[in-house]
């Protein structure tokens, strides 16, 4: 294969086998980085709207409670335990702990990743 552009190329980067954990971690890592990012701008975007009085405030904690707005939040939490489990798997590697058990590592942080998310997502539709 040419080390030319091509359609077959641009379309194997988007291409989900034959990838290693360290791929995963690093596109998990920076889609996680991209949606936390958006989630503060969108979150003061609607702290803004308090401003507005109590009018404001309880048109907010209605739109609050909706189904879409809890499963955005989850995606919230979801997010940030994945980054942050991540976050700590890398901090460990660059200090030379766990390197050769990474791979191992990385899966049980996002096995835990998912368990606090399933948590969370029980305490807020269910309990909440």
């Amino acid at each position: 294969m040419s080390n030319q552009p091509s359609p077959a190329k641009f379309m194997h980067w988007f291409d989900p086998r034959h990838r290693q954990p360290g791929t995963w971690a690093f596109i998990l890592n920076r889609i996680t980085a991209l949606g936390l990012t958006l989630y503060l701008v969108i979150h003061l975007v609607v702290l803004s709207k308090l401003t507005q009085g109590a009018e404001g405030y309880d048109s907010f904690l209605v739109f609050a409670k909706s189904p879409v707005v809890k499963f955005g939040e989850l995606l919230v939490i979801a997010a940030g335990l994945i980054h942050g489990l991540n976050g700590i798997r890398i901090i460990l590697t660059s200090f030379g702990i766990g390197v050769t058990v990474q791979r191992q590592v990385f899966w049980l942080l996002m096995a835990l990743a998912l368990i606090g998310t399933a948590v969370f997502g029980y305490f807020m539709f269910f309990i909440a």
